[in-house]
């Protein structure tokens, strides 16, 4: 591969070379790296994670794929907190393949939310940038590529050749997971009762609305935007959030987040 296209305009030679190298490799295991590797001809980035999404269910990593190399926080992340990320509820509401810098799906006060505090400062990520490409009508293939803060946000030039390439890359994931999805599948994580924790977390000490609330607060909402989400007054969103926290017996969002991984500890054992 070559090192000359590293985030400056894309030299057509070379990047045919490359994809010819990337397409030779779609029905062998090593695809995931020399997908990698080609994505650094075409953008800097100091982390980056393979997951495929299935509904609601649990993201299945397709690489880096031994786990046990991964941090404490990644794997809250595929166990748990995927909940409430922003990718995570993207394609719940249906985004559309493409490429995606994390800004564009965030909610306004995302970088607030204990989630974000907990998992993308563990990382030091200043930027990050998601490849979203549809497996089937359920399922998709992402691969999120994270920038830290030394480096800052993705250039112009990098988005550009990440999204001038994209069809091609579409197609390529899209043959790799025809060829070798079974290797995968076979370790999918099970469902579990996950896809019902945000409307039973807390149910029976909070109203409907005030789960509904808190959901989106944990979602990194402000209270401008859950009052326009649910056609309500900024007002009674803070009273609502109040009550909340006097409910819970809470008095930060850091608090609710600790009780909401608790709930959803408490779910998985259930499960299983």
């Amino acid at each position: 591969m070559h090192s000359s296209t590293l985030r400056g305009q894309l030299a057509l030679p070379e990047l045919m070379k490359d994809l010819g190298q990337l397409t030779s490799h779609v029905r062998v295991p090593s695809f995931p790296t020399v997908l990698e590797d080609f994505l650094r001809q075409l953008c800097y980035f100091d982390t980056i994670i393979m997951v495929t999404y299935k509904k609601a269910l649990k993201p299945l990593l397709i690489h880096p794929s031994d786990l046990s190399e991964q941090s404490n926080t990644l794997r809250m992340y595929l166990n748990q907190a995927y909940l409430l990320d922003p990718l995570f509820n993207s394609l719940q509401h249906g985004i559309a393949p493409g490429v995606y810098r994390l800004v564009d799906m965030a909610p306004d006060s995302f970088e607030e939310t204990e989630y974000y505090q907990t998992c993308y400062r563990d990382f030091d990520l200043v930027d990050e940038i998601n490849i979203l490409v549809d497996l089937d009508k359920t399922t998709t293939f992402a691969v999120s590529l994270g920038r830290q803060k030394a480096v800052g946000s993705i250039r112009r030039t990098e988005l550009n050749n990440l999204k001038t390439v994209f069809p091609m890359i579409e197609a390529l994931i899209s043959q790799f997971w025809l060829a070798q999805s079974g290797g995968f599948v076979d370790r999918a994580p099970s469902s579990g009762p996950l896809k019902q924790a945000l409307k039973t977390f807390a149910h029976g000490v909070l109203t409907t609305r005030e789960q509904e609330i808190l959901g989106l607060l944990l979602k990194g909402h402000s209270s401008k935007s859950i009052a326009n989400e649910l056609g309500i007054s900024a007002g009674t969103v803070k009273v609502h959030r109040k009550n909340i926290h006097a409910r819970l017996d809470t008095s930060t969002q850091s608090e609710i987040f600790t009780l909401f991984l608790s709930h959803l500890d408490a779910l998985d054992r259930e499960a299983h």
